[in-house]
């Protein structure tokens, strides 16, 4: 499937996914998991002395968590999604903050920034509903400034339709979550439609986030860390039991 093709079709999903998505979001924003993902994000922030304050840059913002979250910190924020409704939804989840924040439609594979622009940037479950993640990965590389960081949050999404032990991980975080009584966030949605568009993403095949490493250091990231078990900081019990076969790993990664 060519690109126009796929973002066409990707965001079509988001799309009919961003109430839900959206959903999730404003309950992250009422509970105290905002305050542990700032204090994630700016311990890992990078310095630069006697600076302006931070110029940030939330990729695939969704409907605007870490955008919105990073703006009550103080950061001058920049959002971009490709999904326009994702977009309408983070001004609505902004309120006061709205103007504060810079919204932009864009792809990630080709962000239309200056090189140079941005001294952080985030994403959180992003790369691996890339077409293209190493191309993606250049074009963040380029709107760093030197001594930028990227920081990454993500996890092995949907690897189970590829590797059989992660099926049966996967079909087991399913019983569980059927005892607990708890909602599945898998069966809750169009999962025949996510998984359709899963089967056509590369990284959906790889076991991450050994291929990142590569391909930034490739790229010209340099002091590349990786954290396996952020995810036992970042989610709470129901989503632990929900993803438990793929848990959410952190690349930070420097210009």
């Amino acid at each position: 499937m060519k690109m126009n093709q796929f973002l066409k079709e990707n965001e079509k999903y988001w799309t009919n996914r961003a109430e839900g998505y959206c959903q999730v979001n404003i309950d992250e924003l009422k509970s105290n998991k905002k305050l542990e993902w700032i204090d994630i994000i700016k311990s890992n922030a990078p310095t630069f002395v006697g600076d302006r304050r931070l110029k940030v840059l939330d990729i695939g913002c969704g409907p605007g968590f870490f955008s919105i979250i990073l703006a009550s910190a103080g950061y001058d924020v920049t959002a971009v999604d490709y999904t326009e409704e994702m977009l309408k939804k983070a001004k609505q989840n902004a309120g006061s903050l709205v103007d504060k924040i810079k919204f932009r439609r864009m792809d990630a594979h080709n962000l239309e920034f200056d090189e140079g622009q941005f001294d952080l940037i985030v994403t959180r479950n992003l790369t691996w509903n890339l077409k293209d993640p190493e191309r993606a990965y250049n074009s963040w590389y380029k709107v760093l400034r030197n001594g930028g960081k990227m920081i990454n949050f993500d996890a092995n999404w949907y690897l189970h339709l590829f590797d059989e032990e992660k099926r049966r991980e996967y079909e087991n975080d399913r019983k569980n979550v059927e005892l607990s009584g708890m909602d599945d966030h898998y069966t809750c949605t169009d999962i025949d439609s996510m998984e359709e568009i899963a089967r056509q993403l590369p990284l959906s095949k790889i076991q991450r986030p050994v291929w990142d490493r590569m391909v930034l250091n490739k790229i010209g990231f340099k002091n590349i860390e990786i954290d396996q078990n952020i995810w036992t900081k970042t989610w709470n019990e129901e989503e632990k039991l929900n993803y438990g076969s793929t848990p959410m790993f952190m690349i930070i990664a420097e210009k």
